[in-house]
């Protein structure tokens, strides 16, 4: 098993790159869920104004 980690001495080198894959191998599955979240979060805010300009527009146009 040590002869297996030690990878033939290329452990320094054959290591890190493992790591350095799985890195990037979990930010390129995560980027799309938090992308999605804040495309969401822009979204319901700008519903939100867009209802709350509707709101303030209908109540100017019932007081005149």
């Amino acid at each position: 098993m040590t002869q297996f980690l030690a990878m033939g001495g290329y452990a320094v080198y054959v290591w890190p790159a493992y790591a350095i894959f799985l890195v990037v191998l979990l930010a390129d599955a995560l980027a799309p869920v938090l992308r999605r979240r804040r495309v969401l979060r822009e979204l319901r805010g700008r519903l939100a104004r867009q209802a709350a300009r509707q709101q303030r527009h209908a109540d100017t146009a019932t007081d005149a």
